[in-house]
């Protein structure tokens, strides 16, 4: 963004607080919850959306129904004994390897699905059945609007259909959605526990991150207090609640962060805070993969199969 359309936002967001804080203040989350288009706008991308094409056709496709909308789910059986993988409809997997739960895949803001293939394929090849969401607003699911408690309802919808799952991971504003989902934190909407979860560059605290776009837009107090008290109306639950110290504590399982120092998009600082929340919490730092790099790392894909572990396989009899 240019600091002359910077400007002109800030100059109009002054103009309509002095006029009507609250307005200001649902503008501002209106604006902020836009998801960007989805138009392939480069060569490169076209090309990563290209060869991504064959894995995700090996996936079973699935159209959920959330409030106002529906999500595109991805169902990926694991690899079979020989290395390959196997289509949605299962191939010749070992029958032994599917009777585990399935693993959650959950790509960040102005993401989707395909852009998570390689920690899938990664958990694939580990012998984990992995289920993927293209959250509301992106990827092929409908819409152009995301928040959280729509992220929590997709999430919910995946669970019902393919889970429970025992591990969740979510990359960046995905990581955000799986925490709020494990906790609950969603009017409505019951805690979905996995017994594992993985943040991959994921902001640690919304009132911080509400803070920072509210100085963006330059809103007064009043206007402020409007555009977060739309959390409450959405979630149920004050802002104050959505903090990632008091979450994570709160959800006591074994979770891993990852996260590159020079992240420009989520500071580092974020996964520290996450840290914090106890011996539970596993900090992992991954330098020198920025923000979008990371998800397609050979070496954090193999941390994150490790962490998810073999699966428990179900004995007959």
């Amino acid at each position: 963004m240019t600091p002359i359309s910077v400007r002109v936002i800030r100059t109009g967001f002054s103009i309509l607080d002095r006029l009507s804080p609250v307005l200001a203040g649902k503008l501002a989350f209106r604006l902020f919850c836009m998801t960007p288009s989805r138009k392939v706008r480069s060569d490169k991308e076209r090309r990563v959306l290209a060869a991504a094409g064959r894995r995700m056709a090996e996936a079973e496709v699935g159209r959920l129904e959330i409030p106002g909308g529906t999500i595109a789910a991805y169902r990926f059986e694991p690899a079979s004994l020989d290395g390959e993988m196997d289509g949605g409809m299962g191939g010749d997997a070992d029958p032994a390897r599917k009777s585990a739960a399935p693993v959650l895949v959950v790509h960040g803001w102005a993401s989707r699905s395909e852009h998570m293939l390689a920690i899938i394929g990664g958990l694939r090849q580990s012998g984990r059945a992995v289920v993927a969401i293209d959250l509301p607003g992106h990827g092929r699911s409908s819409g152009r609007t995301l928040t959280v408690p729509m992220g929590v309802q997709a999430v919910a919808a995946a669970w019902a259909r393919f889970g429970p799952f025992e591990t969740m991971i979510g990359h960046s504003f995905g990581g955000v959605v799986i925490v709020n989902a494990a906790q609950g934190s969603v009017r409505n909407i019951p805690a979905m526990r996995p017994e594992k979860l993985v943040l991959i560059a994921a902001p640690a605290s919304i009132p911080k991150l509400f803070a920072g776009v509210g100085a963006f837009f330059g809103l007064t107090r009043p206007a402020q207090a409007r555009f977060e008290g739309e959390v409450e109306r959405l979630a149920g639950r004050p802002i104050g609640s959505f903090d990632g110290v008091s979450q994570l504590a709160d959800i006591g399982v074994p979770i891993l962060v990852l996260h590159a120092r020079e992240d420009r998009e989520v500071a580092f600082e974020n996964a520290e805070t996450y840290a914090a929340a106890g011996p539970h919490v596993t900090l992992s730092r991954a330098d020198g993969l920025g923000h979008r790099r990371i998800i397609g790392a050979a070496s954090v894909v193999s941390e994150i199969a490790a962490f998810a572990g073999e699966p428990e396989l179900a004995l007959a009899g």
